[in-house]
């Protein structure tokens, strides 16, 4: 393999939990909750699917579905989409639902996965191309060099800079000609069979690891490895 793509949430890091993310946003405002009312805030907004790489919502309001579906293609469609979310779920103070927008998008809620780093350098002393290709509304890039894993990747597709999201074969295509890869040369890491399996269509290869809590997926991007001599 000359070179390896990966996704972002739920490959390489993980947003944190929706009870942290409710909590640093309120801290932020300075709004304390009593616990019964936090509890059950943070468990609609789970439901609700509102925070970015979080659950994904129950249901869809109708009013929302149509930028639901299309929610990666802008940064502006990308927080219409969560935001709307969000505010099916009545929040104490003007503002905090956008507070809780910016809030997933800071390093501070992201962690990365605990081989992600090794994987990374693993490669980079390989002599093998790395690529982030992700379906997001934002810059991530600011995630990877707050936590140090900005200078293992070589390039970033990111589908909201693109306007075409995963699995489009034309966002994957862009990957590879930035690194200078042939497809047949290229392996797409990912968490979502429909989103990253849309890479096979461009004959890369594609290896799928679990969206899972950090704590509980230690080794999961390993097996990458051996999948690249």
């Amino acid at each position: 393999m000359a070179a390896v793509l990966f996704d972002f949430s739920g490959t390489l890091f993980r947003i944190e939990s929706t009870d942290a993310w409710l909590r640093a946003t309120l801290d932020g405002a300075g709004i304390a909750l009593p616990a019964p009312e936090f509890a059950r805030t943070a468990r609609a907004l789970h439901a609700a699917g509102a925070l970015p790489g979080g659950a994904p919502p129950l249901r869809v309001p109708g009013k929302l579905s149509g930028v639901w579906e299309v929610r990666d293609e802008s940064s502006e469609l990308h927080r219409a989409a969560y935001t709307g979310l969000s505010r099916q779920v009545p929040l104490p103070g003007s503002g905090l639902h956008d507070a809780l927008y910016e809030r997933h998008m800071t390093p501070d809620a992201w962690r990365p996965y605990p081989d992600a780093a090794e994987v990374l350098d693993t490669l980079r002393g390989r002599g093998v191309a790395v690529g982030v290709v992700s379906n997001i509304g934002w810059d991530l890039r600011p995630v990877f060099r707050a936590h140090g894993l900005d200078r293992y990747v070589d390039t970033y597709v990111l589908s909201y800079e693109h306007g075409i999201r995963k699995p489009d074969a034309r966002l994957f295509s862009a990957a590879c000609d930035a690194l200078g890869a042939e497809p047949v040369e290229t392996l797409m890491v990912g968490d979502d069979r429909g989103a990253d399996g849309g890479a096979a269509a461009l004959g890369c290869s594609v290896h799928f690891v679990d969206h899972l809590p950090v704590a509980e997926r230690p080794a999961g991007l390993r097996p990458v490895l051996d999948l690249v001599p």
